[in-house]
């Protein structure tokens, strides 16, 4: 594992730890979770489970059945999470996405959670008006926001403006369980709404265990079951873009919510002292340019995926047109984070700033 990866890690276990310190710093009589974190999504995910309802039909910490019964439950949830990883990745070959991409035109088998995830990115690319957009596959296998410091390129020009001809989600067609892509070079990439999308399947998985309280994190996608033991909000912490996940700008208290963060600080490389983030313009192939440096949208638990699409869509418009546009939503709220590190919100948005400074 690379210097960088290490750093990474280091920086994404600090932000965990500070979430959880601000989720059981109430009464200590309180319960500890059973929790457990693994590498995936290319992050670190964790889940705790602070309350069985009537599958453990016990408190967690103090019955061993019950106990049991959250470990199984999250273990099923994490296998879950690797199964869908496996299935919806456009880098893996042997995915259904990887599969409908090599296909070149040809219709393509797939699961039934592809085919629902892919109507639902769909959906969002139709609302953003091609803004946001599934297709957008030819464009991000041209950069490499992973390599390592010092040796990031820029993708070939004519390569990227060719990429960007074959964009466009009108290109999907759906029969059944079958997907083609009328254009034989468009590329799906679900990179933008498959994190929620895994998200809000482990949540549903996790109630039908009987977890009536606890936490998915999926690194920037978190979805909170219920609220805490004593009924109180779970209180979760929104960073400060380019912090390294060290630094919160406030926190927002929910229970039975999603919350989504996606920032332009997330995943970027540094070519002749320029930095270039992973948020890309369909239209260009290069990443885009407005006044958000992150954003934080709320949701019903349920929702992830939603508003996995919604975040990236509001940092594609910027603070303007995404508030505009989350405003007119019912049960979704937002935070937006400006360059100039002024914080904006929706109305209805339960942000608390931080006081500390």
């Amino acid at each position: 594992m690379n210097r960088k990866m290490n750093k990474r890690i280091t920086s994404l276990l600090l932000l965990i730890t500070m979430i959880i310190i601000t989720q059981t710093s109430c009464a200590p009589a309180e319960p500890e979770p059973v929790s457990r974190e693994e590498f995936l999504l290319d992050t670190i995910c964790s889940i705790s489970i602070y309350e069985m309802g009537s599958a453990g039909n016990s408190d967690v910490d103090a019955d061993a059945d019950a106990k049991e019964s959250a470990e199984a439950a999250i273990d099923e949830a994490f296998a879950l999470c690797r199964h869908l990883d496996d299935t919806l990745s456009r880098t893996k070959k042997d995915s259904f996405v990887g599969r409908i991409n090599a296909a070149k035109g040809e219709w393509t088998e797939v699961s039934p959670e592809t085919v629902e995830l892919i109507q639902k990115g769909i959906e969002y690319s139709k609302l953003s008006d091609g803004a946001f957009d599934i297709t957008v596959g030819g464009i991000t296998e041209l950069w490499d926001f992973h390599a390592a410091e010092g040796e990031a390129k820029l993708p070939n020009e004519k390569k990227l403006a060719e990429a960007v001809k074959h964009v466009g989600y009108a290109n999907i067609e759906i029969e059944g369980n079958k997907v083609r892509l009328k254009d034989p070079e468009t590329k799906i990439d679900l990179g933008g709404i498959a994190k929620g999308f895994i998200g809000d399947k482990m949540s549903e998985l996790l109630k039908e265990r009987g977890v009536t309280s606890g936490i998915i994190n999926l690194g920037g996608n978190v979805i909170c079951i219920g609220s805490k033991p004593d009924g109180e909000n779970f209180n979760i912490g929104v960073e400060v873009p380019y912090s390294d996940r060290t630094e919160i700008a406030g926190k927002m208290g929910v229970k039975d919510k999603t919350l989504v963060t996606s920032g332009v600080y997330e995943r970027k490389i540094e070519v002749d002292g320029k930095v270039y983030h992973h948020i890309l313009d369909t239209k260009t192939g290069y990443p885009v340019d407005t006044d958000v440096n992150g954003v934080t949208l709320t949701a019903e638990t349920g929702k992830s995926a939603d508003i996995d699409a919604l975040s990236t869509i509001c940092l594609i418009k910027g603070s303007e047109e995404g508030t505009a546009l989350i405003e007119n939503m019912d049960g979704i709220e937002a935070v937006f984070i400006l360059k100039d590190g002024s914080v904006k919100t929706t109305e209805g948005a339960a942000f608390e700033k931080d006081q500390s400074e």
